[in-house]
């Protein structure tokens, strides 16, 4: 977009302030100044009317408001580059990654490289023992890990505890 030069917006939740408060940052270390918004919704705010790309990143951290206002903004005829985890540390779903994978209308995951194995790695693998499914951290927190690297402990998914096994096994509950 910025070759083609568009008008481009970014915004990032306020809870992502690992590398900058203003700023997204890549793991290589490339920079893009940001808008930083509380909410979803306090992104139709700060939108510039002139701005012909809005990128979103971190929205596994927004609320659930935030397909609604990507919708919005795809309607207004703005492309809409969403950035975000899919699954949490434990392999879940995270935030509103589903319905927001469910309406786009391309998606391209992109994987990493296992730290074990150096295999395909569609995993984040939590390094401490907090158990919240929101905790802000790089790579002394998180690591990349494939299906097989991957140590879930399992997941609770509608009451039930889920176990989960190598794409060739079986996965049940327990």
């Amino acid at each position: 977009a910025a070759i083609a030069r568009q008008r481009i917006q970014v915004f990032k939740p306020k809870l992502d302030n690992r590398y900058s408060d203003d700023d997204v940052v890549s793991h290589a270390q490339s920079r893009i100044h940001c808008e930083v918004v509380e909410r979803a919704s306090d992104i139709h705010g700060r939108l510039d009317p002139r701005t012909e790309v809005v990128g979103i990143d971190e929205c596994q951290f927004f609320d659930d408001e935030l397909p609604r206002v990507c919708t919005h903004l795809a309607n207004l005829g703005k492309r809409v580059v969403l950035a975000g985890l899919d699954m949490d540390y434990r392999g879940v779903p995270f935030g509103p990654m589903p319905e927001l994978l469910a309406i786009a209308e391309m998606v391209h995951k992109i994987q990493a490289i296992c730290t074990r194995c150096g295999s395909s790695a569609s995993y984040t693998q939590r390094l401490t023992a907090d158990e919240q499914q929101v905790l802000v951290g790089a790579t002394d927190v998180y690591e990349a890990r494939c299906r097989r690297c991957h140590e879930p402990d399992g997941a609770v998914i509608g009451g039930e505890r889920w176990l989960f096994e190598p794409a060739d096994g079986e996965s049940g509950s327990s």
